[in-house]
């Protein structure tokens, strides 16, 4: 293979057999629970880079099922966003991911910096209950509950939360270690079509884990849960802060 078919054919890795196929990426019934809870100033100080900010001690625990998802298969996550803004432009930056798949794990590394590790995550519905579990091997380190589907909620409200942007900070290492890309990546959820969305009682417990330090931003009070059901197109990033220029 000589050195143009090289440059063709690149496009993630193993060169030969990538991971996961060129974009764009649809997912259809892409299930949430998402549960908003006050977490410590202080924690989230720690974890959230400048120049993103935020205004209160929130952060979103999500739990999705992504049944049926182009090229990234059959999966689920679970994992933890903080509501910020950047240049006073509000969305929510995503700070843990974690999920039972190894193609969704490599493109989102790659291609937009998810912070994606393997785990394994589940949202099931226990005859009354909405239940989203994660385990990290042996170890259950999150636990949210909600009533199913007591309230439905106002369509327009949830998708215009579902249409802020996202930000991820993105690292990729030279090969002697050093950080080779280290910015700061926005993107959006595209082509929504809402199915539903509902509210009810709701608790989130998280347990402590080296590996999964999903409890470093504790849980102080829960200030609302979402469960909604939805088509959309995950829609690729732009670099909006470039941490290694000078």
């Amino acid at each position: 293979m000589n050195i143009s078919d090289v440059r063709k054919k690149a496009f993630s890795m193993p060169l030969t057999s990538p991971s996961y196929p060129p974009g764009p990426y649809r997912f259809s019934r892409r299930e949430y629970l998402i549960i908003t809870y006050r977490t410590d100033p202080e924690a989230l100080r720690a974890v959230v880079p400048e120049p993103l900010a935020f205004d209160e001690p929130l952060v979103k625990y999500e739990f999705i099922r992504m049944p049926d998802s182009t090229g990234f298969g059959d999966y689920t996550e679970s994992g933890q966003v903080i509501p910020v803004t950047l240049d006073g432009v509000a969305g929510g930056y995503t700070h843990s991911m974690y999920l039972n798949d190894d193609a969704p794990i490599a493109g989102g590394r790659e291609l937009w910096g998810f912070p994606k590790k393997l785990a394994s995550p589940s949202l099931t519905v226990d005859k009354d209950t909405l239940v989203g579990t994660l385990d990290y091997g042996a170890v259950r380190v999150a636990t949210a509950t909600m009533g199913y589907k007591h309230r439905a909620l106002d369509a327009a409200q949830v998708l215009h939360t579902l249409q802020a942007p996202g930000f991820l900070l993105k690292i990729i290492p030279h090969v002697d270690g050093s950080p080779r890309i280290c910015e700061l990546v926005q993107y959006e959820l595209l082509d929504i079509d809402l199915h539903g969305a509902w509210t009810g009682p709701s608790r989130l417990e998280l347990s402590h884990h080296a590996l999964a330090p999903v409890a470093d931003l504790p849980v102080r009070e829960v200030v609302s849960c979402v469960h909604l059901v939805a088509d959309l197109t995950l829609g690729l990033g732009r670099v909006v802060h470039d941490y290694l220029a000078p």
